[in-house]
C-alpha cells in the first residue's frame, strides 16, 4: 500500500523544531550523568518542590494534544498529557526504548501486526478525579482527525482502516470504527497494513485521554483536562507563557517514567537565544532554577564556557537522530550519471564540512545516512573512502570517467538561513572541496521559504542541493521509508524522496520491515537496507547534529536520552 504524502510533509520541516521546540527525539549524551544526578551539577539528591523556570525562544503554541507533534511524548507536553506508550525515562541509549504508559505494556500485536491491543492500568484518574476509560484515549485520537485541531503526527490517518476519509467527531458525532473500545479499560486499532513499530506512535500526544464531556474544540488548548503530574493553571499570548502547577489526582504509583519533582514549572518564551544562554550562564534569581528546551549552544558561547570549568560542567551534550546530507536528482543533468554523484562523494572535505557547521563539538562527520545508533540500526559503510578531507584526485578519474575530462560546472542550492545544516557556510565548505576536483560550484543560495519549496518539488528540484533528515522516533522505518520509498514520492506537494528512488525491491524490503515487531531484527533490517541503498550514491551524507544545552546552576538530575537530545524537564529537580 502507498503511505500517503501526509507522512513525508512533516518530516523534514518538523525535524529540528522536534528537537530545538519540544525535544522530541533524540541521542545520549557525553557528560549529561545518570539519572539519579550529574557530576557537576548542583550538589545533592534531588528533593520535590520549588519552581522550575524553562527560557525558551519559541512558544508552546496550541497546547492541545491533537494539535501537536511530539514524539515520546514530547518535553513540557509530557508533563500534562500522558500516552498509552512512551519513552523510556532514562540517560544514553536505555532511553531510545519504548515503556508503557497509560497502558499496561507496550502493545500486544495479532499475528501480522495490522490489529493492537492496549489495557490501560487501574486507578487513572484525570485532574478533576474522574477515571480514564479507553473511550476518553479514542476520544482523544478521533478529535485529532478534525480539520480545525490539524498540526499533531499523521500517522493514524494513513495507518488506521477509515481513517483516510474520516473527518473527526464534530460532523455528525461519527466515530472510527478501527478504534475499538470493548471495555472501560480496553482499546483496540485495527489497520492497514503491519505496523511493527506502532507502540513507538502510541508516544505521540494524539492517544491521550480526552473526556469528551470537557471538550471545548479550539479552546481546549487553554485548559486542557490534565493526565499527567502537572496542570495548566496559566496560557497566556498562545503558550507564550505557560504556568503549570501539580495535580493532585496524578498518581505517582501508575507512572514509573516521570519524577515531577518541582511544584511549579514556569515555561517563559519570546525570549532572544543569546539572552537565554546569558541568563543561564549567569544564573541569579529564578534563573539559577532553569532549563532551556529550545535552545543551544553556538560556537562562540561553546569557546566562551570551555575557559569555565564551572559552566562547561552545567553544559548536557545530546544527539538528535538527525543527518545533513548533499542531495541529488537524478532526473537532471549531469546528476543522472552515477559517476558524477560518486565523484562528489569522493571530493567531498568533511573536516571543512564540520567546521562550517560549528566544529567538531557541534557535527560529527558521517558516511552512513542512518545515525550512528544501534535503535535506528546503524550499520558501518564508507562505499566511497575518501578520509577525512576528500579525495580529489579519485572523483577527478571519475569525472574523465563520465565523460568530463575538463571538470564540469554544478549549481548548488542551499538555504540564507543561519541554522549549520543547509546554510551559506556549510554550501562554501562543498564549493571548496569540490573546486579541488575541477568541479566549478556556483552557489544558490535562497530564503527559507524558497529554498524548502525548491528541494521538496518533484517538478521544479534543481539536480544538487542541501537537504536533512530527522526521524520521529528513534528507528529506521521514519528516517528510510520516507527518503527511499518510491510510493511515498509526491507530485503535487511536498517530496521528500529527492532522489526519485522507486525501487521494487526497497519498497518490498520496506514492506517486509514493517511487519517485524521485534525491534532489534527490524534494526539490523534497517541498516542493511541504508548499506544497500548508500551504494547508488543517491546521496552524500555530510554530519549529524551535536546539541549542547546550559542550564542554571541548581539544577539537579540532568537526564538526556538517545531518544530525545535534550534535558528531560520530567527529571529535573531544583531543590
Amino acid at each position: 500500500m502507498r503511505h500517503s504524502s501526509v507522512i513525508s510533509r512533516r518530516v523534514a520541516a518538523a525535524a529540528v523544531s522536534v528537537v530545538l521546540a519540544s525535544g522530541a527525539a533524540a541521542c545520549g549524551p557525553e557528560d549529561a550523568g545518570a539519572k539519579d544526578g550529574t557530576s557537576g551539577k548542583a550538589a545533592g539528591a534531588p528533593q520535590k518542590g520549588g519552581t522550575l523556570t524553562v527560557l525558551n525562544s519559541e512558544a508552546q503554541s496550541d497546547f492541545d494534544p491533537a494539535r501537536l507533534y511530539t514524539s515520546g511524548g514530547g518535553n513540557v507536553p509530557s508533563l500534562v498529557f500522558r500516552t498509552l506508550t512512551t519513552r523510556n525515562r532514562e540517560a544514553g541509549a536505555a532511553g531510545t526504548q519504548v515503556v508503557p504508559d497509560l497502558a499496561t505494556d507496550t502493545g500486544r500485536p495479532n499475528k501480522d501486526a495490522t490489529e493492537w491491543t492496549y489495557t490501560l492500568k487501574e486507578g487513572l484518574k484525570f485532574e478533576d478525579g474522574t477515571p480514564i476509560t479507553s473511550a476518553d484515549v479514542k476520544y482523544g485520537i478521533e478529535r485529532s482527525f478534525a480539520a480545525e485541531l490539524s498540526g499533531g503526527a499523521p500517522y493514524l490517518r494513513d495507518w488506521l482502516v477509515g481513517g483516510d476519509t474520516y473527518e473527526g467527531p464534530y460532523k455528525g458525532g461519527k466515530e472510527l470504527a478501527s478504534i475499538v473500545t470493548p471495555d472501560a479499560r480496553t482499546i483496540v486499532f485495527k489497520l492497514k497494513k503491519p505496523e511493527g513499530e506502532f507502540p513507538f506512535v502510541a508516544t505521540q500526544t494524539q492517544f491521550a485521554p480526552v473526556p469528551k464531556a470537557k471538550d471545548t474544540g479550539t479552546k481546549y488548548e487553554e485548559h486542557p483536562v490534565s493526565s499527567g503530574p502537572y496542570k495548566v493553571v496559566k496560557n497566556e499570548n498562545d503558550g507564550e507563557h505557560l504556568v503549570l502547577e501539580r495535580n493532585a489526582h496524578w498518581d505517582p504509583g501508575t507512572d514509573a517514567e516521570r519524577k515531577a519533582y518541582p511544584d511549579r514549572i514556569d515555561v517563559k518564551s519570546g525570549l532572544d537565544e543569546a539572552v537565554i544562554n546569558q541568563r543561564l550562564a549567569t544564573s541569579s534569581g529564578a534563573d539559577a532554577s532553569a532549563v532551556t528546551t529550545d535552545t543551544n549552544l553556538g560556537p562562540a558561547e561553546l569557546a566562551q564556557i570551555g575557559s569555565d570549568r564551572a559552566l562547561a560542567a552545567r553544559v548536557g551534550t545530546g544527539h538528535f537522530g538527525f543527518t545533513a546530507y548533499l542531495a541529488f536528482n537524478p532526473k537532471v543533468k549531469p546528476f543522472d550519471n552515477p559517476k558524477v554523484r560518486q565523484a562528489i562523494a569522493y571530493a567531498i572535505n568533511r573536516t571543512s564540512v564540520v567546521n562550517a557547521a560549528g566544529g567538531s563539538a557541534l557535527a560529527e562527520a558521517t558516511t552512513t545516512f542512518l545515525p550512528e545508533q544501534k535503535a535506528f540500526g546503524h550499520t558501518p559503510y564508507d562505499h566511497f573512502p575518501a578520509g577525512k578531507t576528500g579525495d580529489p584526485a579519485k572523483a577527478k578519474q571519475l569525472l574523465k570517467e563520465a565523460g568530463y575530462p575538463n571538470g564540469l560546472t554544478v549549481t548548488l542550492l542551499h538555504s540564507t538561513a543561519q541554522n549549520r545544516l543547509t546554510s551559506p557556510e556549510v554550501a562554501t565548505a562543498v564549493q571548496e572541496a569540490l573546486g579541488k576536483a575541477g568541479i566549478t560550484v556556483e552557489l544558490d543560495g535562497q530564503e527559507p521559504n524558497s529554498f524548502n519549496e525548491k528541494r521538496w518539488s518533484v517538478k521544479d528540484a534543481p539536480g544538487f542541493f542541501l537537504s536533512r533528515w530527522g526521524a520521529d522516533w528513534p528507528a529506521g522505518g521514519p528516517f528510510l521509508a520516507p527518503i527511499f520509498d518510491g510510493r511515498q514520492i509526491v507530485t503535487n506537494g511536498s517530496n521528500y524522496n529527492h532522489a526519485q528512488l522507486n525501487d521494487p525491491a526497497v519498497n518490498k524490503e520496506i514492506d517486509e520491515i514493517n511487519k517485524l515487531t521485534d525491534l532489534k531484527a527490524a534494526a539490523a533490517r534497517w541498516g542493511a537496507l541504508d548499506k544497500k541503498i548508500g551504494e547508488r550514491a543517491l546521496d552524500v551524507p555530510l554530519f549529524h547534529p551535536v546539541y549542547k544545552r546550559l542550564v542554571g546552576k541548581d539544577v539537579k538530575n540532568v537526564v538526556i536520552s538517545d531518544w530525545t537530545g535534550v534535558l528531560d524537564v520530567s527529571q529535573v529537580a531544583v531543590k
